[in-house]
């Protein structure tokens, strides 16, 4: 997994043209704290670049349990990717945790696009291998890791990772309960 950013996928050579497209034609949208950018179960409207804030990707269990499945901050993008941009109702929701400023593209619009785009058609393959990437990293690290490892991993991507997301946010990333977290925490700083 590349250290350097949480999303390795931001470190994909097609960002730069998703970047642009959002700096060109992407319209500013503010999102308060607990807005949501997308809900689970309905098409994404839109693919955004986050100016600034951060926001959480949660899934919500059979049993109402919210589960918190991954994390945005500025200067990343914000998306239900690929599935928005091909028309499938999204497996989780995006809500934000501060304030945010994103700069959002319809998925509409890049829907019908991409019937005479070749350029967006190979960046969104490019781009989905990406994500993929990343996400099989994660999922990889919940098999071969301990929590505290996660811990320390998420740390390394953000020393002020407490002051931008809650504890609870952050439990439920790694898989654990708040308690173990602070005593993870404890454990870390003695």
């Amino acid at each position: 997994m590349d250290q350097s950013r949480f999303n390795s996928y931001i470190n994909s050579p097609a960002i730069a043209y998703w970047r642009e497209l959002c700096m060109s034609e992407g319209m500013a949208r503010h999102y308060n704290k607990g807005d949501y950018f997308f809900k689970q179960g309905e098409v994404a409207k839109y693919l955004g670049l986050v100016v600034s804030g951060t926001l959480v990707y949660s899934v919500m269990g059979a049993d109402g349990t919210e589960h918190v499945i991954g994390l945005e901050y500025a200067d990343e993008f914000v998306s239900d990717f690929p599935f928005s941009i091909i028309g499938i109702p999204a497996r989780a929701s995006v809500i934000a945790q501060s304030p945010c400023e994103i700069l959002c593209v319809s998925t509409q619009t890049l829907r019908e696009r991409m019937n005479i785009d070749s350029v967006l058609r190979e960046t969104v393959r490019v781009t989905t291998e990406a994500v993929f990437g990343t996400l099989y990293d994660r999922h990889t690290a919940l098999y071969t890791k301990t929590p505290e490892e996660r811990y320390h991993d998420l740390i390394n991507y953000d020393p002020q990772l407490f002051q931008h997301f809650s504890l609870k946010v952050i439990a439920s990333l790694l898989k654990v309960t708040p308690t173990y977290l602070s005593r993870i925490r404890n454990k870390t700083e003695d």
